[in-house]
């Protein structure tokens, strides 16, 4: 088992969500070290966060370095893009999203979402636009949804047409992890199976032949057979490895051989992503209730920990031969073993230990010609 640096005696209980094993993250980047990259690349391509205030900007920036990241393409609202460019100038790239803070939710994601598109594009050079297609959104637009929540319902054609004429490619959420339609998604008829999910997506990506990234390995890392049957249908179709807490848990059942095998089958067609939600709530007790992550910290030491936590996890995931308990708290677990789980359980975690070359494909390569050359090639900033 890999020989962790643990913070001495003394340090503060009970141990947070973010650092469960009670780690000193500055002393495990050191331990982990460069990350294996290709030649003349400057550090890890981060194609999935979302990344909003100044000063938390600041404290991600100095979490993410440490870890050797040192390009982001963010989700950001878009009024808050400016001072995110202002803390991160050029390593910061946004991905279009729908304007979240909206009081008229109904509106957010349907007009108002054409309007944003072209904002972003014209205002931040974003070449990427993302579609949130996750169940919930059923919950989320209150004026019913049938023209909005399935992929490839009409409000959403719209969308990517015009995202198209921008120059844009796409990203998208898509289903669930199977915990939640274990316990929250149990109305189908409401929410849909979670093979249904899929149905609208194949024929987006037949109708809209720009590359898609598919974000939280498709979402689907429970099931790599359908992954792999998925992309070899869809040449379009990329993937990334962000939603840490959910990766590492379902990636971790797997066995090393089949991940692997996985990961060189589509090598280049993987990316890495943390889904790492930055918001300045969480430098401070006072909440403005902006973001559901406000209250993973409260402090500029705690959102340190918390930044630092999703790439540890990552980097121990895939370069190492760690085996034991992941360093985050999982709530799914109690979700769906209540009587045997707390909020504060982790999930095993597996290290596989993948090869230089793959993990180089990983880290940077595959983000460096897919998002980085279309951004190029498109005009983008």
């Amino acid at each position: 088992m890999t020989s962790l640096c643990v913070r001495p005696a003394g340090s503060p209980t009970p141990l947070p969500a973010a650092n469960r094993l009670n780690l000193d993250y500055a002393a495990e980047a050191q331990r982990l070290g460069r990350p294996p990259l290709p030649a003349g690349a400057t550090g890890i391509i981060d194609a999935h966060s979302h990344i909003h205030g100044r000063e938390a900007s600041r404290v991600y920036d100095r979490a993410r370095r440490l870890f050797g990241v040192s390009l982001t393409y963010t989700m950001t609202q878009l009024p808050l893009c400016g001072e995110v460019r202002e803390a991160l100038g050029e390593s910061v790239r946004f991905i279009t999203i729908p304007t979240w803070s909206e009081p008229d939710r109904n509106r957010a994601h349907r007009d108002r979402y054409l309007r944003d598109i072209e904002a972003f594009a014209t205002q931040f050079g974003s070449r990427m636009m993302k579609l949130w297609a996750s169940p919930r959104l059923r919950d989320v637009v209150p004026d019913g949804a049938g023209d909005v929540a399935d992929i490839d319902s009409p409000w959403r054609r719209e969308h990517c047409k015009l995202a198209a004429s921008l120059g844009m490619m796409y990203m998208v959420h898509v289903a669930d992890p199977d915990t939640w339609f274990a316990a929250k998604y149990r109305d189908s008829g409401r929410y849909g199976t979670k093979a249904h999910q899929y149905v609208g997506l194949r024929r987006m990506l037949d109708a809209f032949p720009s590359p898609w990234i598919a974000a939280h390995m498709g979402g689907w890392p429970e099931d790599l057979n359908f992954l792999d049957r998925l992309l070899e249908a869809h040449p379009n179709l990329h993937l990334d490895t962000s939603a840490t807490k959910w990766i590492a848990r379902e990636l971790s059942k797997h066995s090393r051989d089949e991940v692997v095998a996985f990961l060189f089958k589509h090598s280049g067609r993987i990316l890495f992503g943390t889904d790492l939600v930055v918001v300045e709530d969480q430098l401070s007790p006072s909440k403005t209730g902006m973001s559901a992550m406000s209250d993973l910290a409260s402090s500029p030491e705690q959102a340190f920990e918390l930044y630092c936590s999703r790439h540890w996890v990552l980097r121990t995931m895939f370069e190492s031969g760690y085996d034991g308990p992941s360093a985050i708290a999982d709530p799914d677990l109690k979700m769906v073993e209540p009587e045997k789980y707390d909020e504060m359980a982790t999930p095993a975690l597996r290290g596989f230990g993948l090869p230089a070359e793959l993990l180089a494909e990983l880290y940077y390569g595959a983000a460096d010609r897919l998002v980085n050359r279309w951004w190029a090639k498109h005009g983008g900033w």
